[in-house]
């Protein structure tokens, strides 16, 4: 595109406003989303200074197209690649191009189906001794306890190894203050200068080194003890560059490690929070999850079977995860000029897609805002797979879906099976960080 094509964005929301409003956007964004996009539509645009613009949408065409269809030209913006890779280093989740193909390419055999299924009998044993502590017949916040099955099922998946354990507890924290302190970097660039001069910044990058040098202590003792486990650090260990036949350099190694943990642990957790708040509201509901488990179990004794009988459980999750996807936002920028939807955007426009506000758009949805798990069975399904984002979507497409879907059916099944759950919640509540993660969302187990 020349010079002098006229660029055209969506509705403009005023500078202005958008200002008076930042300290609420900055607490939680998605109620003045939400208000923004019933005044201005599907699509609006913010202008900033001069020329750039910001975009942010819950138009399936969009997502479709930045994602999926033209995804070539649009790659992770800044917020993902700078502030992230700070703290993360150069994993899958925060490179971009040529270098993230190459990951990827070398990575995603580890995550194959058949590879998956060898690490289902490790990850149930880890979710029963986790289910075994539940506290009963007493209101708990639930997500603590279902961030603490998640990281352990990751941790017990890339190390199977028990003398690695008491660092898990050092990992997780790390990961934990690494992220609140990342959020706070992201939502006040204006305070930069004294995170800088009050030593947060340097404080924070000496934990994320810790974290490395945890990661490579425990990667080292493996090498050394030349064992041959089922876990995902072996399968690491054996991939291999196709164009050189290399494995990872050991500093690719642990970048990827870290980015398993962090996002294999947090999303999950919070995709487990909301289904057992939504099934503890829905007792109907969780009696026919309960059925289906009873009925599955008395037809097969083999896990991966029981796995793929799960119809019901599979749409349950499913629809949680459309009301409340873990992965709320995702943001590109343009590489060049395009035309995007109607309009015509210059290149190195910022745009969001919410998919918390895609997955409740009335155009896609029918009562977008009420718990339905039918939406996801049978001839429904197909219909609503085409506006469902709780994995993103396109090549980069999270690749662990397959590992996430394994552990949140055995999660709910196992803790169905052994208790009744009773939401102590009528209004859910969240904090949509990078994740969109619950607040104090309370439920209670009594033996069945």
């Amino acid at each position: 595109m020349s010079n002098h094509v006229k660029y055209t964005y969506p509705e403009k929301l005023s500078i202005i406003r958008f200002f008076k409003d930042a300290e609420g956007v900055r607490r939680n964004p998605i109620p003045f989303h939400k208000r923004y996009f019933e005044k201005f539509g599907d699509s609006f645009s913010i202008r900033i200074g001069f020329s750039k613009y910001i975009i942010l949408s819950r138009d399936n065409e969009v997502a479709q197209y930045i994602l999926v269809k033209n995804q070539k030209n649009y790659h992770k913006s800044k917020f993902q690649s700078v502030y992230l890779s700070k703290y993360l280093g150069k994993g899958l989740l925060t490179s971009d191009g040529d270098f993230w193909l190459k990951q990827r390419r070398l990575i995603q055999p580890a995550f194959h189906k058949q590879k998956m299924n060898q690490l289902v009998e490790n990850m149930n044993k880890t979710i029963s001794s986790e289910i075994d502590n539940l506290t009963e017949d007493k209101s708990i916040d639930i997500f603590p306890v279902m961030s603490q099955l998640a990281f352990n099922v990751v941790a017990k998946s890339l190390f199977q190894l028990s003398t690695a354990e008491n660092k898990f507890h050092r990992i997780k924290f790390i990961i934990e203050e690494v992220q609140h302190f990342l959020i706070k970097e992201i939502r006040l660039p204006h305070k930069a200068w004294w995170f800088s001069l009050s030593g947060q910044v340097k404080k924070h990058l000496s934990l994320a080194e810790e974290n490395n040098r945890i990661i490579r202590e425990i990667i080292e003792e493996r090498k050394a003890s030349k064992e041959e486990l089922n876990d995902l650090l072996n399968m690491l260990l054996e991939t291999r560059y196709e164009d050189t036949g290399e494995s990872m350099s050991m500093e690719q190694l642990i970048d990827e490690i870290k980015v398993l943990f962090i996002a294999g642990h947090e999303t999950t957790a919070n995709a487990l929070t909301f289904t057992l708040h939504l099934l503890g509201s829905n007792p109907e509901v969780q009696q026919k999850v309960f059925d289906e488990i009873i009925e599955i179990e008395s037809q097969t004794e083999n896990i991966i079977e029981q796995l793929q009988k799960m119809t019901y459980t599979n749409a349950v999750l499913n629809e949680s995860m459309r009301l409340y996807p873990p992965a709320w936002i995702t943001d590109r920028q343009n590489l060049e000029d395009d035309s995007l939807a109607q309009f015509k955007i210059k290149k190195d426009t910022l745009i969001g897609v919410s998919f918390y506000e895609l997955h409740r758009n009335p155009k896609y949805w029918n009562k977008p805002d009420e718990f339905i798990p039918e939406r996801f069975l049978g001839e429904q399904r197909k219909e609503s797979m085409q506006y469902f984002y709780p994995f993103g979507a396109g090549p980069r497409m999270c690749i662990g879906t397959g590992f996430a879907i394994y552990e949140m059916c055995l999660t709910i099944s196992q803790i169905v099976k052994k208790y009744v759950i009773k939401s102590n919640n009528d209004v859910i509540q969240f904090n949509p960080l990078i994740t969109l993660k619950p607040v104090n969302v309370e439920v209670s187990f009594s033996k069945r």
